[in-house]
């Protein structure tokens, strides 16, 4: 007669949970692939050979006035050799973004900073061509 017994409804709460771990992992991933993606919005130089690099550990951006943005923050060439030497610079890759009007030195000067830093990964960014 157990057969004819009446069940009690259950919740099963592990597929809920590995819905919600899946989620939890996509967001996050899609969090992380954003990051080098988020800064100001500068005009780039353009360029008919540009080509895509991986994303950048670090992105240095050279602001119109010559003012150097990496990590969200205003910096001097001797704070971001600072911040360069805190990373470790064996696997570090750094891109520089200058606005479409920056002078050719201040680009130098932050190629000299970062490669007297140990780092040996270094782009420039720039808008392809539209052909």
């Amino acid at each position: 007669m157990r057969y004819f017994e009446t069940r009690k409804a259950r919740i099963e709460i592990i597929p809920m949970i590995d819905i919600m771990l899946f989620l939890l992992v996509f967001f996050a991933m899609m969090t992380l692939r954003m990051i080098p993606a988020s800064g100001q919005l500068s005009k780039l130089p353009t360029s008919s050979s540009a080509a895509s690099i991986p994303a950048p550990k670090l992105l240095i951006e050279i602001q119109q006035g010559g003012t150097l943005v990496a990590d969200g923050a205003p910096r001097t060439l001797e704070q971001l050799k600072g911040l360069i030497q805190s990373k470790d610079t064996a696997t570090l890759s750094v891109t520089i973004a200058g606005a479409e009007d920056t002078y050719l030195q201040r680009v130098m000067d932050v190629i000299d900073v970062v490669r007297h830093s140990g780092v040996t990964q270094v782009g420039l960014a720039a808008r392809a061509v539209a052909r």
